[in-house]
């Protein structure tokens, strides 16, 4: 049997995070993997890439924390302390508990806070969150929706771009956008 067998039978051919059945894939949970089946999880697409998910996608590990898996364990302990900024999520990290060979694992491989600190500020160099609320400062022709997102507009609960501080996103006229924080300023 490969690993991957082993996964899927584990997982029941699902996403260890969020159960997904769709682009499943091994993960090897770091720092020092050794590719066993102990130290790797099956995970979707979307869990792989973090960076590319809504926030909201994350409130999944509300189950799959309590897993008896420790290498999930990890993972979610990880990404729900890259969360920190939604209540759910530091509600959620406040249950988990970890024993301490599995807390010494998630804390060797987490992202530092110095590292991660990507801060993104409006056009008047105000720091944003995610769920804040904007309005653009000029017109802004949004290409491949075939308008224009009006000066004045409000953004409403706005997600962050994780690896770009000039990029943020949110809905205009129904539409899910990426705008350039410098168009935009905090309400």
């Amino acid at each position: 049997m490969t690993i991957k067998d082993d996964l899927n039978d584990r997982a029941q051919s699902k996403c260890e995070l969020c159960s997904s059945t769709e682009k499943l894939e091994i993960f090897e949970v770091g720092p020092d993997s050794d590719g066993s089946a102990d130290q790797c999880v099956l995970l979707c697409d979307i869990c792989r890439n973090p960076h590319k998910s809504d926030v909201h996608h994350w409130r999944c590990l509300s189950d799959s924390m309590w897993t008896p898996v420790p290498a999930v364990q990890v993972l979610a302990w990880r990404m729900l302390n890259q969360l920190t900024d939604e209540a759910w999520a530091r509600d959620l990290l406040d249950m988990l508990y970890l024993d301490d060979e599995t807390a010494a694992w998630a804390n060797a491989g987490a992202v530092k806070p110095e590292e991660a600190a990507v801060i993104h500020k409006d056009s008047n160099g105000a720091a944003l969150t995610a769920g804040d609320t904007v309005v653009l400062i000029k017109d802004l022709n949004v290409k491949g929706a075939g308008f224009t997102a009006k000066r004045g507009t409000a953004v409403r609960n706005i997600s962050l771009v994780p690896d770009n501080e000039a990029h943020i996103e949110g809905r205009v006229e129904g539409q899910h956008i990426v705008i350039l924080t410098e168009f935009v300023k905090k309400k």
